[in-house]
């Protein structure tokens, strides 16, 4: 479903990027207008745009960063990664990562879009495709379990960086801040990150000798999943459970007709149909952050209807409150994690028939 929504979003967009550069170079009236849904070559901006979306759209279009500079720096980069990754990884061939770089822009889209609207990044999702493509491409005679997983490396890093700069540059717009400010920002933390994610890693690897064994205080379970599945897709598609692949057929072309038919019945009707690619993302990381989701959107909604202009006023600042205390909260977790505190109490929940007989243990009389 989050293949079949991404994909068919893709095109749309392009069909309607394709057909708005007809219209304008029919009409010989070029302007730098952004497009805008519904309307596939807009002449002039309408009355219903405010004064600060019009500013934030001249401000944003006019230090956008050029066309030729962001498939050169692609190109740029691709040429480096097939000349340094199979010197470091012998397994992962230098087609594999011109196949990766050749597929990775589509995937990368759907990746952005899937962030944009769920601020979800499910960049491992697509991770695991060139696991599976690449494992089985290799074989097992050739390192495909470890061509897999730095292939699954290689197109995480290009999806990933997709949809977090396109969440940068929605700031940048927001706060009419340039692009390139925000691209150039974007490489200075990315070259930080290249200095401190392996020393972050190195010292948990040096204080931790049982690091990721799975009765160690941090076993990585997510590593234990990503070799399991670098292994399956060794064996190819075969090894697959029944009707596994079906199904992902099934999922794809629903996904593809859900949209369709959104797009069919207008947007009156439209918002009433769910979006595939929110639908699937409870199925990939579990219910509990559905859960969560529901109950955020429950309180919006009764905010709106009690006071929908405090709703709209203040309901970013409530998120961003939440999310930031959330995050923040991370590093006195880590610390205590670090310095081996365990929590004072243990809350955990039983069915009841489970809960009778723990009473009954307790409680013999």
């Amino acid at each position: 479903m989050i293949l079949g929504d991404g994909l068919y979003n893709f095109f749309k967009v392009i069909s309607r990027t394709v057909s708005g550069l007809y219209s304008q170079l029919k009409q010989k009236d070029i302007g730098v207008i952004l497009p805008v849904a519904d309307r596939s070559s807009p002449a002039s901006t309408t009355p219903e745009t405010s004064f600060d979306d019009q500013r934030r759209t001249q401000l944003f279009l006019k230090d956008q960063i050029p066309t030729w500079f962001a498939i050169a720096g692609y190109v740029a980069i691709a040429a480096i990664s097939i000349g340094t990754l199979p010197q470091l990884f012998p397994q992962l061939k230098w087609y594999y990562i011109v196949v990766i770089y050749l597929f990775a822009p589509t995937l990368a889209f759907c990746n952005a879009y899937g962030c944009g609207l769920t601020d979800w990044s499910l960049a491992s999702t697509y991770g695991k495709l060139a696991i599976f493509t690449i494992g089985a491409w290799a074989g097992a005679s050739h390192g495909g379990v470890l061509a897999g997983l730095a292939a699954c490396g290689v197109m995480m890093n290009i999806v990933s960086t997709a949809s977090d700069l396109s969440q940068d540059f929605k700031t940048g717009y927001l706060t009419l801040a340039s692009p390139r400010s925000m691209f150039v920002s974007q490489v200075i933390g990315t070259a930080m990150g290249c200095v401190v994610s392996p020393c972050v890693f190195w010292l948990f690897y040096k204080a931790f000798q049982d690091l990721g064994t799975p009765d160690s205080e941090y076993p990585a379970p997510n590593a234990v999943v990503f070799r399991n599945m670098a292994i399956l897709g060794v064996e190819g598609f075969s090894s697959l459970p029944k009707n596994c692949l079906l199904l992902c057929y099934v999922f794809f072309g629903a996904a593809i007709l859900i949209n369709l038919i959104k797009d069919c019945v207008g947007k009156q009707r439209g918002r009433f149909i769910p979006i595939p690619m929110a639908m699937a993302i409870p199925f990939y990381i579990g219910p509990y952050f559905a859960i969560d989701m529901c109950i955020g959107s429950l309180i919006l909604f009764v905010w709106e209807k009690i006071n929908k202009a405090k709703a709209d006023a203040f309901a970013p600042a409530v998120a961003s409150g939440l999310i930031c205390g959330d995050g923040i909260w991370t590093l006195p977790a880590s610390i205590l994690a670090l310095a081996g505190v365990q929590p004072p109490i243990c809350m955990k929940f039983l069915s009841r028939a489970t809960n009778a007989r723990v009473d009954k243990f307790l409680n013999p009389s």
